[in-house]
């Protein structure tokens, strides 16, 4: 008798191709977490590797969004913005926006963008959006910079606006905007993989949510009978912290940002329960 044959075996890696529906495979995103850093510098420098310009649009698209922004809505429709400065009020808004933005759009097309890497290679499925979600905060934090040096400007301008003790809270507010944009992304491009006219509507719909949201607008600006409403936008209660952390005007409660936190937590777990289960069998309807 052979006794090798008696010996058990030992696998370092088991692919299976049915699993539990909630075994999210965590260890295995941190086991190929090489792969996620691959991941994001490529997506760094494929997306600026052809451009003039380079990483300088990092600050070219806030700074005229800003312009437009204060001559559209500060100027010509005088929306208030609190006493704020209003190139101040509106980049901030703008910078957590976008960063929320980036993250549900560019995720919402994972499955369709990378079918082909998928059909050939096993690793974490998830490692994918999760690339996006950090390359894009690179993004997030070179906007930053130009948002404090925007406030640094307008402060020895002598302009009326103080940081607050909510500043401790900036990492939960952008690990919130982080997770929302990945939970709402991974539901879409599960949803797309079968419904591919989802993909068009996404970013017409991010482009009407902003409106919905408090990026242009105070919420003590917007009407009494729709403030409920905008409040149950649940990045409503993130930009309106993120303002008041940094220059001190905004609604922000422990409410607001409670329902935000409960928000995302739930629509961030149903997200990657979805995108577990679609990944196993995407490939046939992609």
């Amino acid at each position: 008798m052979n006794l090798e044959n008696n010996k058990e075996e030992h696998w370092d890696l088991v692919i299976e191709g049915k699993t539990s529906l909630f075994d999210l495979k965590f260890a295995d995103i941190w086991r190929y977490r090489d792969l996620l850093l691959m991941f994001v510098k490529r997506d760094f420098v494929s997306f600026y590797k052809q451009t003039i310009l380079g990483p300088l649009w990092f600050f070219i698209q806030p700074i005229f969004t800003t312009i437009v922004f204060t001559f559209v809505f500060g100027n010509l429709a005088r929306i208030s913005t609190d006493g704020l400065p209003q190139y101040l009020f509106y980049l901030a808004g703008i910078t957590a926006w976008n960063y929320f933005s980036d993250c549900l759009t560019k995720t919402s097309t994972v499955f369709k963008d990378n079918a082909n890497i998928f059909g050939k290679v096993y690793f974490p499925r998830l490692i994918m959006p999760l690339s996006i979600v950090v390359s894009n905060l690179v993004r997030f934090g070179v906007q930053l910079v130009l948002f404090v040096a925007m406030m640094v400007y307008f402060g020895f301008q002598g302009a009326n606006f103080h940081v607050t003790w909510a500043i401790a809270l900036f990492p939960v507010l952008v690990l919130l905007m982080a997770l929302m944009g990945l939970g709402l992304g991974l539901i879409i491009t599960a949803m797309t993989t079968k419904y591919r006219d989802l993909s068009f509507l996404v970013t017409f719909g991010v482009q009407l949510l902003m409106y919905g949201t408090t990026v242009i607008y105070p919420l003590s600006a917007a009407p009494e009978r729709y403030r409920k409403l905008i409040e149950l936008n649940p990045m409503t209660g993130i930009i309106e912290a993120f303002r008041y952390a940094f220059l001190g005007k905004g609604y922000f409660t422990a409410w607001s940002l409670g329902y935000s936190a409960i928000f995302t937590a739930v629509i961030t777990m149903i997200g990657i329960i979805i995108f577990n289960k679609t990944e196993r069998s995407f490939v046939d309807t992609i």
